[in-house]
């Protein structure tokens, strides 16, 4: 699964009653929580709200359908199966109605309104990026602070800056968004991408920079794609073959390279490669050295490995020429000297290392060691002449500087441990930058000089958050299986673990995708009310390596929900919280995750918060790219054992009828066509069926919405209030009063 946005958008504790501290006071807008206990006096004429259970929603009827499949001669019901049709008048009323049980149960909630003003003072705070030069322009990314989606800024020396692209403009409601943007190799021109509605399915749009015009009208149907620049004539890009039938949920499985000249009607636009005469590839993408030498694609069947074409491009019609490396290692140029390419790759080093060849030798025993495979995973990039390795140590980073040879220049210090992006920039720049943060840090700009050695803060966010006032430590505990899985915690100093601290517990678990330390607003306020946040390290990530997260996978999967259940064992063991203060939460295959581990343990949880979750692993490659996600997964038409694997974790099918369930909020968007949100209707439906205790069983669906990309910062602050909500009031908290001071 190609899953790029990780943070727990979700965020929901509930404190012990009359124990959570008061917010810090703001300067505007100064916030202070008074939590008033269940038991406390209420409004006797709101039963909900001066209940001590939550009382149990009055769910809309969904039709069963008595529709069945069989895998390997076992029969397996799939009554909600006509929610997988997000054309159908039927779905639209269904996903109408459950949003009203939904909204009309948090609108019960008086504090729901408060905390959400709560977060949106603490979100407004001005936000930019690194600085990249092009041309003679140097751009950068900015927010205001309550900006619906950053603005792409560019400036003159010794001039004001200007808007060069605004994504606020598009749209009322911000529903469009702008994602990368690449610029030709004199900056003369520019290509974006630009996305409805949170939806996969993009168009390129092409400026003349100068001008800001738009050079000829935007290509269509581009998916999953990169815009690489040939000189200033044109660029590469990839989409699929338009899919039969909705293009939200229809599979898709043949992607194709393209290079679109520019004047030219899309229909004429090279294909590169697929088609006939191709092996049909899910993932294609091309990538040209900074010389504009070498251009290389990468062509993978799954998330998992690819294989590597490199072409000479001062050569005319020279062929490409395949890099040999053994199945599911990953391999991508990172840069070119003259006749020399230098390759990361984990091919023969599951930690990664970084080689030099030749394309006359391409063979691995021709290969030397730039850099070589060490204890910890690597991750290299480049700027101003040298090589930067980043090294996860622990889930923490630490960077490293070299020269082109390998030799090592020095260490790159970081303020505390947390997480570093790797420097980056042209081979010309004399600067780069990189950034640094964690759970308790806000995200922080360094200028690096690599000459000198010198780093300078080149921007800090100007947060109404203390991070003085809180700590991060790391632990390590003990899965079943006795693999010691590390786990970071963070919470305000002086807290006392007597088992009734409220804690959110955030996992992923997947796809080789590390989950390192970072700040993020949502994040911050839970901090400020009291609350633990816990991240555990579980197997299927990547933070110590392929080996790390081949331990996840397929016949293997069972380790990450055992890890993540270990987790809030310990929690618990060692008086950091108990079941009734304890939240889980994760998105994506952290839904997937948190989807598990609640049919599996129901007793360890009182709230789960599954996000755009896949949740139907029976039948997860069978809508748009999801075939991709196999190396992790496996498919349930792989073999006997395999499906038997799937059926007994998928969550979709492991629901009880008769089992009290934690209180759960699902959320997902109706645009998502990475994870099609047919496997949060049909497990909210199944799970309101199946539920026999009294908590609540809700799906919250975000109209124009997809996977998370590009969801602008109104819908995002709603979504973590209302889900903030939901979790405190199903922890106890009937009653909660927000005071201002001017």
């Amino acid at each position: 699964m190609t899953t790029f946005n990780h943070f727990p958008a979700a965020l929901g504790q509930a404190p012990q009653s009359g124990q959570w501290p008061a917010l810090r006071r703001y300067t505007a807008l100064s916030l202070m929580i008074l939590i008033i206990s269940s038991c406390a006096e209420t409004d006797q004429s709101d039963a909900l709200l001066a209940s001590k259970e939550p009382v149990r929603p009055s769910y809309p009827t969904t039709r069963v359908s008595d529709h069945q499949d069989t895998y390997f001669g076992q029969t397996i019901q799939d009554p909600y199966r006509w929610l997988e049709d997000d054309r159908s008048t039927e779905t639209a009323a269904w996903v109408r109605d459950q949003n009203q049980v939904t909204q009309s149960y948090l609108s019960q909630i008086r504090y729901r309104a408060p905390l959400q003003n709560a977060l949106t003072e603490l979100w407004h705070y001005p936000r930019v990026s690194a600085p990249f030069k092009e041309g003679d322009w140097v751009y950068f990314y900015q927010n205001t602070g309550l900006q619906n989606h950053s603005v792409l800024m560019r400036q003159k020396p010794d001039q004001a800056p200007e808007v060069f692209l605004d994504a606020n403009a598009l749209s009322d409601d911000g529903t469009i968004s702008i994602a990368q943007v690449a610029f030709s190799k004199s900056a003369r021109f520019s290509a974006y991408t630009q996305s409805k509605a949170g939806s996969d399915w993009r168009s390129i749009h092409i400026l003349d920079t100068t001008t800001q015009q738009a050079l000829e009208p935007p290509l269509q149907n581009v998916k999953f794609s990169g815009i690489t620049w040939l000189g200033d004539a044109g660029f590469y890009y990839s989409s699929y073959q338009a899919p039969d039938g909705s293009a939200l949920t229809a599979q898709v499985d043949d992607h194709r390279l393209y290079f679109h000249r520019l004047g030219t009607p899309q229909q004429d636009d090279e294909l590169i490669y697929g088609g006939p005469g191709d092996e049909k590839r899910r993932y294609v993408s091309a990538d040209l050295t900074e010389d504009q030498r070498y251009l290389s694609i990468q062509t993978a069947q799954t998330t998992a490995g690819n294989t590597l074409f490199i072409q000479d491009l001062s050569q005319p019609d020279s062929p490409f020429i395949e890099i040999p490396t053994e199945d599911h290692a990953d391999t991508r140029v990172i840069k070119s000297i003259n006749e020399t390419l230098l390759l990361f790759t984990n091919h023969g080093a599951p930690n990664g290392r970084l080689v030099a060849l030749r394309l006359d030798q391409p063979e691995p025993s021709a290969w030397t060691d730039i850099i070589p495979e060490r204890a910890s995973p690597l991750r290299v990039s480049t700027g101003a002449g040298y090589l930067f390795a980043h090294y996860l140590i622990d889930a923490r980073s630490r960077l490293y500087q070299y020269t082109d040879a390998g030799d090592l220049v020095r260490e790159i210090p970081l303020p505390e441990p947390g997480s570093a992006s790797r420097p980056f920039g042209k081979d010309t720049d004399e600067t780069v930058y990189y950034t640094f943060s964690n759970y308790k840090q806000p995200s922080t700009i360094y200028a690096y000089n690599p000459d000198t050695g010198n780093a300078q803060r080149y921007f800090k966010p100007d947060i109404r958050f203390n991070s003085d006032d809180y700590e991060t430590h790391q632990v390590f505990y003990s899965s079943p299986d006795g693999t010691q899985i590390p786990m970071t915690l963070t919470y305000k100093k002086g807290l006392k673990r007597d088992g009734n601290n409220p804690t959110l517990l955030y996992g992923y678990g997947g796809f080789d995708i590390s989950i390192t330390p970072g700040f993020s607003t949502t994040t911050a306020l839970w901090l400020s009310l009291g609350g633990i946040y816990a991240v555990p390290n579980i197997r299927g990530g990547g933070e110590y390596g392929k080996n790390w997260h081949i331990q996840g996978t397929q016949h293997q999967k069972q380790n990450v929900f055992d890890d993540f259940i270990a987790a809030a064992e310990y929690l618990i063991d060692e008086q950091y919280t108990k079941a009734d203060y304890l939240a889980i939460s994760g998105r994506s295959n952290g839904g997937l995750l948190v989807g598990a581990v609640m049919t599996q343990r129901p007793d360890l949880m009182k709230v789960a918060l599954p996000g755009v979750g896949v949740l139907d692993m029976l039948r997860y490659h069978t809508f748009t790219a999801g075939a991709g996600w196999s190396f992790d997964y496996g498919r349930s038409d792989d073999s006997r054992e395999m499906f038997e694997t799937l059926l007994s974790y998928s969550p979709l099918h492991n629901l009880k009828p008769g089992t009290r369930y934690p209180a759960t909020l699902i959320t997902t968007g109706d645009h998502d066509d990475r994870v099609v949100p047919a496997h949060s209707f049909k497990f909210a439906a199944t799970l309101q069926g199946a539920q026999s205790g009294p908590a609540p069983t809700l799906i919250r669906i975000e109209t124009d919405a997809g996977h998370g990309a590009g969801t602008s910062i109104e819908k995002r602050i709603a979504q973590t209030a209302d889900t903030l909500s939901f979790t405190l009031f199903n922890m106890g908290i009937t009653d909660l009063e927000v005071q201002h001071d001017e």
